[in-house]
């Protein structure tokens, strides 16, 4: 399959790319440093792109079967418009060309129930700490990008991680329609969740919920890697 995504140098993204490789997708890594990104494959194109600029879009989604987002900004206090405008110069351009899967990344803190199951602490505390002040911003935009897919006519499929953190390699995680009762979730079940839905029709026109259950950080480890991440972003 032909497929494009953006976001491709984020952390996910770069996952993604290597796992729609390995299973023999023809790939179209866009980016805005494409000077950077460290994948070279025979099946691999990597491009300028940047989602705001509608007319870079429109040459990577022109030819694809499907098109998948890791889109991602660090958390800020300022507006955030990289979700919705950049979906929704996606969505033009899969309009435009005819293609009509897409498969986003959200969040499972856009989503009305908030319960992880990790006692009162983390869900009554520190959740809503993040939801109110760092995170603000980002998921109001992320809410705005999931309300443009739904009104759209394109097969779409929305895909909400947890907290993110890495493991060497894929396990064997979990999904739910909307929402899974889960703290975390491994950048490599997100890109492995996000192929799946290619060939899966289970959750389209849906939001999925993904959480890994066999491995998981302690909270130190993830919110250390999380501002390590922004501060080298």
């Amino acid at each position: 399959m032909k497929i494009a995504i953006f976001g491709a140098n984020g952390p996910t993204g770069h996952l993604l790319t290597k796992q729609a490789l390995a299973e023999g997708h023809m790939v179209t890594a866009v980016t805005r440093h494409p000077e950077t990104f460290s994948l070279h494959h025979e099946h691999l194109r990597v491009m300028y792109g940047d989602v705001f600029d509608l007319s870079s879009v429109e040459q990577a989604v022109a030819g694809q079967d499907a098109v998948l987002s890791t889109l991602g900004v660090p958390f800020t206090r300022k507006p955030i418009t990289v979700y919705s405008q950049g979906t929704a110069h996606i969505v033009q351009a899969m309009q435009r060309y005819g293609v009509r899967r897409l498969i986003c990344v959200s969040s499972s803190a856009v989503g009305t129930n908030h319960d992880t199951g990790a006692g009162f602490i983390f869900d009554k505390v520190l959740q809503p700490i993040v939801l109110s002040t760092i995170g603000k911003t980002t998921y109001a935009d992320m809410k705005r990008m999931e309300t443009l897919l739904m009104k759209s006519q394109l097969d779409w499929t929305v895909v909400r991680p947890s907290g993110l953190f890495e493991t060497p390699a894929v396990t064997d995680y979990q999904m739910a329609e909307d929402h899974i009762r889960r703290q975390f979730t491994s950048r490599a079940d997100l890109a492995a969740c996000m192929l799946q839905q290619l060939t899966d029709d289970r959750f389209l026109h849906k939001a999925v919920a993904v959480a890994t259950f066999s491995a998981h950080p302690t909270l130190l480890q993830f919110f250390g890697a999380e501002a390590f991440q922004r501060q080298a972003s």
